[in-house]
């Protein structure tokens, strides 16, 4: 009873529930660690004010004598804070964020000091960029880089640190982060959305892309995931067996939130509020152990910022509190793994969400020409889409009866199927008066009154359409928005862009009227893209034989799917935006294989050290035991003891088994790593770790798995399904 896991047990139940005080109201709290408005009108100079407002607004430039008053403004206010460090805080392609802390504090000279922030400080750094994922952008003894700050995110404050939004680039210019292919991704999306939305307003002069994540995320106690080597490195369970109840009574979903639960809640919601991360909504999920925030939506780079800042503050929080977050996709086998929704939509300046349909027919064929842009970009676009959530952890989810299939397709519901249909039938060239009238009155007219009804929601679609938004429900719970968000922007850009060529041609060559060549436009993309609209069950093998037919991609694998990254279609896609260079392409795709590989190669060095270490000799121990057992009826019994001890010596047998199974996988894996660690090419290699190394992984925990049922349960050394999933 002195095992790790015991004592980590013991330490569990003994646990009390964390107090938790709220400050006070959370409107109240709400923003007060933000350099915000109201904080920039407070300390900044009416002229540095306006800088700062028309660089969010119109993207200027700062000028650097004013951005020398912002830096001041912006460190007497955070030193009112209690800050005494400030910080550029960058997202470089680790996958996390990145921060390297400098005081405020400068000795003058004379034996005395100053609090110093200068606008050099604010605007641009440089922090050694040589141990950060670059692609071969450049060489390893090039070590320089540069942060820059992003005014249009808020800097706030992280204890007792300034952090500083910036995006992080080579020397050369190239991009080594999210942000910069993101911010690039917004402004054309901007500019190819402004076009069209002057087709039905004039006055729009911005478009905002808006997103609404869904985090999903488990909760252990923080000592039973120590006891597990494998939930420390490799951030999921590797082996243990299924417990008798997990979550087939779906008993835990929207249930009562526990109490150890529901505090950590509570401390975390009052420290998003104070960084204005406005989070809304709390529940439990599906899984045991298994909860979900949402925040209300917001501009997409700052959604993002936030969502990281948010997971951040979660690991944080949860250590006061003696738990555990884990954002891995699938932490435990048999029970449904994590997602992080992305609620993406379009929003003008004049307030007007372009994906929510008006109650006039102009307004609903705005909504029909945003709507139907969207579904075509997709399906022009559906493999580099799949490629954008593509990791090794979230493979184990995809497709795993709880979350969308690797395939792509648009779920938007019958009514608007049939609205789509109708609108197919359109007759080429010019609407007569009497057609132009039926359709907008008999089938633009009443998409408020299909919407209004229209609730329903298919779980087996990676991209939905809910009533004013689309879903991107296959995002990875471990994954930065940024890279599905610059995707589906520069898909939508550039096929805004070329509707917008469509339609002023028709108007021009062919002298139709404005609503006359949208319509006919419109009708060319619905039945282009009708492929990707899917409405039924897209877990079945029937929708993996379908959409072979259609022509839809099936990327299971993320080596395979990664593959588009690099195609020409893709870099063109990008280069032609302005989001991205062949350059940073080729070198994110590098990256993210490489990544791949060393994923599967920690998880198998894990399990080899598990299995060796404690699986083995554990199930040794308690076969000595039995052996012992049958020795003494032997003596009692004589010859006759196999009579008494059958049982025994069958469980005996069944052990040398799965042990040497073990064993013999665990050495032919090595095998397998040996000679993909042989491979120079950084894709090739990935696919050998995919194809070769990950297959041991199941027949190993198999055998492991078999031995947690047969060993004496206070000689088992790892932690149990049933004590990290319910046991709070």
């Amino acid at each position: 009873m002195s095992t790790l896991r015991f004592q980590a047990l013991k330490k569990t139940l003994n646990r009390k529930p964390v107090e938790v005080k709220e400050p006070a109201r959370r409107s109240e709290i709400f923003g007060k660690n933000v350099f915000n408005e109201p904080a920039m009108r407070q300390y900044l100079t009416k002229d540095s004010y306006n800088s700062v407002m028309d660089a969010i607004e119109n993207g200027s430039k700062i000028d650097r004598n004013l951005a020398d008053h912002i830096s001041t403004g912006m460190k007497e206010w955070a030193i009112s804070k209690g800050a005494t460090h400030y910080t550029h805080w960058f997202q470089p392609l680790t996958g996390s964020t990145a921060e390297k802390h400098d005081a405020f504090f400068e000795p003058t000279g004379n034996g005395s000091a100053i609090e110093k922030f200068g606008g050099g400080s604010l605007v641009q750094q440089e922090p050694d960029a040589s141990s950060f994922p670059n692609g071969g952008i450049r060489n390893t003894f090039e070590a320089r880089g540069y942060t820059a700050w992003d005014p249009t995110s808020p800097a706030f404050i992280l204890g007792t640190t300034l952090c500083i939004p910036t995006v992080f680039v080579s020397y050369t210019g190239e991009a080594l982060d999210y942000k910069v292919p993101l911010l690039r991704s917004l402004q054309a999306l901007d500019n190819a959305a402004t076009e069209v939305a002057k087709y039905f307003d004039k006055k729009v002069t911005k478009v905002n892309a808006t997103l609404g994540w869904e985090q999903e995320y488990f909760l252990v106690d923080a000592a039973l995931a120590a006891s597990r080597p494998d939930l420390v490195l490799a951030e999921r369970t590797l082996l243990g067996h299924a417990p008798a109840k997990g979550q087939q009574l779906d008993d835990h979903y929207f249930g009562s939130i526990p109490t150890r639960v529901i505090n950590y809640m509570r401390d975390l919601e009052t420290e998003c509020m104070l960084l204005g991360i406005p989070v809304k909504t709390r529940h439990n999920e599906v899984a045991p152990n298994q909860f979900e925030l949402a925040p209300i939506f917001e501009e997409v780079n700052l959604a993002v910022d936030h969502n990281l800042l948010l997971m951040d503050v979660m690991d944080k929080v949860a250590e006061r509190h003696h738990l555990k977050v884990l954002f891995h996709e699938k932490p435990f086998a048999g029970v449904n793994g994590s997602g992080k929704h992305n609620n993406w939509s379009l929003a003008t300046n004049t307030g007007v969400n372009l994906l929510s349909p008006g109650s006039t027919p102009m307004k609903n064929l705005q909504f029909l020409t945003f709507f139907v842009n969207t579904i075509k970009a997709v399906y022009d676009n559906e493999e580099l889409i799949r490629s954008s959530i593509a990791s090794a952890s979230n493979d184990h989810r995809l497709g795993a009866n709880e979350a969308p299939p690797a395939i792509i397709s648009v779920f938007i519901g019958s009514q608007l199927t049939k609205v789509l249909d109708e609108l197919e039938k359109v007759t080429d060239g010019k609407l007569s008066p009497q057609e132009k009238t039926d359709l907008k009155l008999n089938v633009v007219g009443k998409i408020p009154e299909i919407l209004l009804d229209n609730t329903d929601r298919n779980r087996t679609s990676p991209f939905a359409f809910t009533g004013n938004k689309f879903e991107l429900r296959a995002v990875g719970s471990t994954a930065n928005c940024s890279n599905p968000m610059t995707v589906l922007n520069a898909a939508v850009a550039k096929q805004l862009q070329d509707f917008k060529v469509e339609v002023d041609k028709l108007v021009k060559d062919k002298k139709m009227k404005k609503d006359d060549a949208i319509f006919n436009v419109l009708r060319d993309y619905i039945k282009k893209s009708k492929k990707i609209r899917f409405e039924g069950d897209g877990y079945g093998e029937a929708w993996e034989k379908e959409a072979k037919k259609r022509g839809l991609s099936n990327n299971k694998k993320t080596p395979e799917a990664l593959k588009v990254k690099i195609a020409d279609k893709t870099i063109k896609l990008f280069e032609d935006l302005g989001v991205m260079n062949r350059v940073e392409m080729e070198a994110r795709h590098e990256i993210e294989v490489e990544e791949y590989a060393m994923h599967i190669q920690i998880e198998g060095r894990v399990l080899g050290d598990i299995a060796r270490n404690h699986v083995i000799p554990t199930a040794i121990r308690y076969q000595n035991i039995l052996i012992k057992n049958v020795q003494g009826l032997k003596e009692i019994y004589g010859n006759d003891f196999k009579k008494h001890a059958g049982e025994q010596l069958s469980i005996i047998e069944e052990i040398s088994s799965h042990i040497e199974k073990i064993n013999k996988g665990i050495t032919e894996m090595i095998d397998a790593r040996r000679e993909a660690n042989k491979i120079e090419g950084a894709e090739e290699k990935a696919f050998a770790y995919c194809d070769k190394v990950r297959p041991y992984f199941d027949e190993i925990r198999y055998h492991c798995d078999k031995l947690e049922i047969l060993v004496d349960d206070e000689l088992w050394p790892i932690t149990k399904y049933r004590e990290l999933l319910f046991t709070y």
